[in-house]
């Protein structure tokens, strides 16, 4: 099978800054990483949310993610690091590859829930906003297999066939040196995905996790053709692959909640994230306000403590000055204030007893 044109592998899985190697695969992901935080954290803060709130809740939901990405790959190809002359120390060799979607997911939302549930945020506005980026980061992750030269699909001729170096090869296709390059294919499913979740979002005011239900639909339905075009070793379930069974049931579920959910919850979140409570001796209108609206009564406490033993009694004499006592004629603001103001009417005494 000739091919007249092709896309080139990368000679080597890794790229050097400097004398530090980075892993291809790892980079990819650290991107992904990068632009879903990005852009789950401008769409948190149009819908009312706090900036810096989708990155704090990042810190929970990415390393959980990771977890069950490896998780859900090791135990689903089981055989690939245990068995005779396999090596187990290989399982956690992340950066090699090897990371199930649906574990990420699956574990991941439970580190978002951890994070939301200490900032006081319901979970499904936030997967709503982070639905576009995380499917975006998926796009990203995807070219990891391209560095790996792994997860591709049947022999093609086609003029975007992927060349695949010798090793990397099927066992059953040793001579055969393109084949469809399903992480291309993944790729731009996602990011049509994206765009997809990000225009139904702005058009029917998604809302209580639709949207992200809307990305796990999208998503399923591409990842069904795509894996079913790969020729890489995998569990088979009723003569189908087992991530093709995992896709269908996750597409129903995501169908099912946007039916049930659109009919008990209609509409959008009107509040996404409760505001800061405000420090101890302030509210809502600042610091200084609470002392503001009490000034008056402790004007007036203050100038009747100020009118010491016979001082401001209502004897109606007169003071050395030759003005009424308890006029207000002294220095000072309250004097001043006296003054402008005229007369004050006459007040009970304050140094009589209690009645």
């Amino acid at each position: 099978m000739e091919t007249l044109a092709f896309i080139p592998s990368p000679s080597a899985g890794e790229i050097h800054l400097g004398p530090l190697p980075l892993r291809g695969y790892a980079l990819c992901i650290i991107l992904g990483v990068f632009v879903a935080v990005w852009l789950g954290g401008r769409r948190w803060v149009a819908r009312g949310g706090q900036a810096g709130t989708v990155a704090d809740i990042a810190v929970w939901a990415v390393p959980f993610g990771l977890v069950g990405g490896r998780l859900y790959h090791v135990i689903t190809d089981y055989q690939l690091y245990f068995g005779e002359g396999r090596n187990p120390v290989d399982a956690v060799r992340i950066w090699d590859g090897g990371l199930g979607i649906w574990g990420a997911i699956a574990l991941g939302a439970l580190g978002a829930w951890i994070g939301c549930r200490r900032r006081g945020i319901a979970l499904p506005a936030y997967a709503d906003a982070v639905a576009p980026g995380i499917v975006l980061a998926q796009a990203l992750g995807r070219w990891g297999n391209w560095f790996n030269q792994e997860l591709y699909g049947r022999p093609t001729d086609l003029p975007w066939a992927l060349k695949i170096d010798p090793e990397h090869r099927p066992v059953d296709t040793p001579d055969l040196a393109t084949y469809h390059p399903t992480f291309l294919y993944e790729s731009l499913w996602c990011v049509g995905v994206a765009l997809l979740v990000i225009w139904a979002d702005r058009r029917f005011r998604l809302g209580h996790g639709r949207a992200f239900a809307l990305y796990v639909a999208g998503y399923t339905v591409g990842r069904f053709w795509i894996e079913y075009m790969r020729v890489d070793d995998a569990h088979h379930v009723l003569g189908m692959r087992l991530n093709n069974w995992t896709a269908i049931v996750v597409f129903l579920l995501a169908v099912v909640y946007i039916v049930v959910s659109a009919k008990k919850r209609p509409g959008r979140e009107e509040i996404v994230e409760p505001e800061a409570e405000p420090e101890p001796g302030t509210n809502a209108d600042g610091p200084d306000s609470a002392d503001a609206d009490a000034a008056p009564e402790d004007s007036s406490a203050k100038e009747s403590s100020e009118d010491g033993p016979g001082r401001g009694k209502p004897s109606g004499g007169k003071s050395s000055g030759g003005k009424p006592a308890g006029d207000g004629g002294g220095d000072g603001p309250a004097g001043a204030e006296s003054v402008a103001k005229g007369p004050e009417p006459r007040r009970k005494a304050v140094d009589g007893p209690a009645s």
